[in-house]
């Protein structure tokens, strides 16, 4: 169990439980207005549309997926269970709609954040005293990294299978990719990256849903992580420096409570 690596005490999964809880408290009172105007657009959507088992995991994955981003916005490492989650669903929806590199971007997410997050002691107990910035040589990574990661995956989408729409497929896949491993190295650039990549799957879920191929509720889904990733360069501790403070008092005391590991 995750929890082993970072809770002490004899009751550990009690702890874990209430630590979990607490993850999902005290974000920015912006996030909770955005989760339910989400959750409006979504039901609005679902009741809108044939129910079908597509339609009910989409919305079950869009849900997941905003807390998941949200709480990424909020510091809170309960995004890595809320990313697993929504992953799941979204792997399902990616499949259908043939938007094959939107599955691979799931596990990506999963392999590069929500795992890690899950088993990384530094994650877990006050990640936002441990937030830093890009250097140059780390922008010039980033960068060609990214578009390194684009060429080689739209040429083997094409290539290897049935995908109709390679490049802004993996346009998403690769940003989005290197906004995972940007986020879970704890930079704060790592916004930059998830703007572009909201973006980037606002155009390609729209594509898809004008093509047939998806649900509409795939493209407010991306909508509102738009507006969650340009909300976080003013609310979110990783730029608010004041919220921040906020935030990393809250939990060094809340730790201390719980009697975290914190090395």
């Amino acid at each position: 169990m995750v929890a082993n690596i970072y809770l002490r005490g004899e009751h550990t999964m009690s702890n874990y439980i209430k630590f979990l809880s607490h993850q999902l408290r005290d974000w920015p009172q912006q996030n909770y207005y955005l989760f339910f105007f989400s959750l409006g657009c979504q039901v609005m959507t679902l009741v809108g549309t044939k129910i079908t088992w597509l339609t009910i995991l989409t919305f079950i994955g869009t849900t997941l997926g905003v807390l998941c981003v949200l709480a990424i916005n909020a510091a809170k490492s309960v995004n890595g269970w809320l990313g697993i989650l929504s992953a799941i669903c979204f792997i399902l929806t990616g499949y259908a709609a043939k938007n094959y590199l939107s599955i691979g971007e799931q596990l990506a997410y999963m392999v590069t954040l929500d795992i890690p997050v899950l088993i990384s002691a530094n994650w877990n107990v006050n990640m936002a005293a441990k937030i830093r910035k890009f250097t140059a040589n780390s922008w010039t990574i980033a960068i060609i990294s990214t578009l390194i990661v684009y060429g080689i995956s739209g040429y083997l989408i094409g290539l290897l299978t049935d995908d109709p729409r390679p490049w802004i497929d993996a346009i998403s896949f690769s940003i989005s990719l290197s906004a995972g491993v940007i986020c879970f190295l704890r930079f704060n650039n790592q916004y930059i990256w998830w703007v572009a990549s909201g973006l980037a799957q606002m155009v390609l879920w729209f594509v898809s849903f004008r093509q047939g191929s998806a649900t509409l509720a795939m493209f407010i889904n991306s909508s509102i992580y738009l507006i969650n990733d340009v909300l976080a360069f003013t609310i979110s501790p990783w730029y608010n420096k004041k919220e921040r403070a906020r935030v990393v008092s809250q939990e060094t005391k809340y730790a201390a409570k719980l009697n975290l590991n914190q090395n």
